[in-house]
């Protein structure tokens, strides 16, 4: 059966090298790993998707406390004809009796974001490879605590952040590897992204994200919501910062050193629920997370990254992306790239397919066919079989825990920017000085990427 309508079928249905201990990098590959899921929820059930189409994974066992998640897993299973894995339910601690496993090589942690920290935590000190869905912590004091487990224990910890291998974003690191852009000056992201539409459906209504949340809604809406009314942060800010931290070589002999954040007026999510439900309560809501988020970031090589977080107003989706150098710029918005002396026309765009078809990442080409259908335009593939192959061959991931905290503090800091009326905050070096001396091998070849 082709990917993409197994897929589909399916889903209807249902530190661096010095982290891990001595000589583990060195260990012979395993054949096949067995995956333990935390959390099979729609994002959760992605993974469990790619999973379920690759021979060298076993899906061990599956943990959610909803039996409508457990539901839609297993129908999802059952549908692709692999073995049903062990269930782990009743309770929040369910997930512990999975982690006492000693079978399971790795888990999958995609639960609701107040749960990773824990969770993650717990799955080190078990002796288990982590995958773990954005974000890693709610605290400075999460993030630390996950870096120090890491450490300790030996176990590698990666944010599964699928934008770090987007098609188009690949490409641009290429050409910024092979110095198309001359040296690097400025780059944007973010998430800018519509998400007041996650459904509700009360029997007689299907309203939108922000209308109704909590434990009657579905999805995201479930938690999601309650982030918006109790923070004012930049609460998601690893699709734009992962791509841009590799651009700059962040970690890799550059880091980040100061942020300083500005948070807008709050309306969208009140206005949106007073249009599609006149006189709901939620619509008298005091949301403290500003509409748009702006987050500048320096770095310690000169370089500036600006972050936007844009999800509560009506929008096309971007992520904002603009790499500027001193010989050219890449606009994601746009679509569009400029190389002086190279462009056809003197500053005039070009499109991007006359550079990204050239200059098409080798991994891509490589694995477009596997990637063929898999989530969000083949990235989750990418993102997926990164962390696999780093579990099989029992060796570092190529996003290790010093960038995920890296991507992830971003949340924490800008609150306390705002708070502390957008006074500039230092970053801590989650790497103790590693920084200076690691090498940026992201992507360079296809020996896990």
């Amino acid at each position: 059966m082709e990917r993409r309508e197994f897929i589909k079928q399916s889903s209807i249905a249902a530190a661096g090298f010095a982290i891990l201990p001595t000589g583990s990098l060195f260990a012979a590959n395993k054949d096949k790993i067995k995956l333990g899921y935390i959390g099979v929820g729609e994002r959760g059930r992605n993974h469990i998707a790619e999973g379920l189409l690759r021979d060298d994974v076993e899906i061990a066992a599956i943990c959610d406390i909803q039996e409508s998640s457990l539901q839609l897993c297993r129908e999802q299973i059952k549908a692709s004809g692999k073995a049903m894995p062990q269930e782990y339910t009743g309770g929040l601690d369910a997930y512990k009796k999975l982690l006492d496993r000693k079978d399971i090589d790795a888990v999958i942690i995609a639960t609701p974001w107040q749960f990773h920290h824990p969770q993650s935590i717990d799955a080190m000190n078990a002796g288990k490879y982590v995958g773990c869905e954005v974000i890693a912590g709610l605290s400075m004091e999460d993030h630390w605590d996950i870096v120090n487990t890491s450490e300790k224990t030996g176990m590698p910890y990666m944010t599964l952040e699928n934008v770090c291998y987007r098609r188009d974003v690949m490409a641009v690191l290429n050409m910024v590897r092979q110095g198309l852009f001359g040296e690097l000056v400025h780059v944007e992201g973010g998430y800018q992204h519509n998400l007041r539409d996650v459904l509700f459906n009360d029997g007689k209504h299907v309203y939108g994200y922000g209308v109704e949340f909590g434990p009657n809604a579905l999805s995201e809406a479930q938690w999601r919501t309650q982030f918006n009314i109790d923070r004012d942060a930049d609460i998601y800010p690893t699709h734009g910062a992962g791509p841009a931290m590799h651009y700059v070589d962040i970690n890799y002999g550059n880091r980040f050193t100061s942020l300083v954040s500005f948070s807008s007026k709050a309306r969208g999510l009140a206005a949106y629920v007073e249009e599609m439900a006149p006189g709901n309560k939620n619509a008298k809501i005091n949301y403290k997370n500003g509409d748009v988020t702006t987050t500048m970031i320096n770095c310690a090589n000169g370089e500036t990254v600006l972050l936007s977080h844009d999800t509560h107003l009506p929008r096309p989706y971007s992520l904002g992306f603009r790499v500027q150098g001193t010989k050219g710029i890449w606009m994601d918005v746009a679509k569009s790239v400029y190389i002086e002396h190279q462009s056809k026309k003197n500053d005039v765009w070009d499109p991007v397919a006359d550079w990204f078809t050239k200059y098409d990442h080798p991994l891509w080409k490589k694995y477009e066919s596997k990637a063929e259908g898999a989530g969000h335009g083949g990235m989750d593939w990418f993102v997926f079989n990164a962390f696999v192959e780093s579990v099989k061959q029992k060796k570092q991931t190529p996003i290790d825990v010093y960038d995920s905290v890296t991507m992830s503090a971003i949340t924490p800091l800008s609150e306390k920017s705002i708070k502390e009326g957008n006074m500039p905050q230092q970053f801590p070096d989650f790497t103790k000085g590693k920084w200076k001396n690691r090498k940026n091998t992201f992507a360079l070849d296809d020996s896990g990427f």
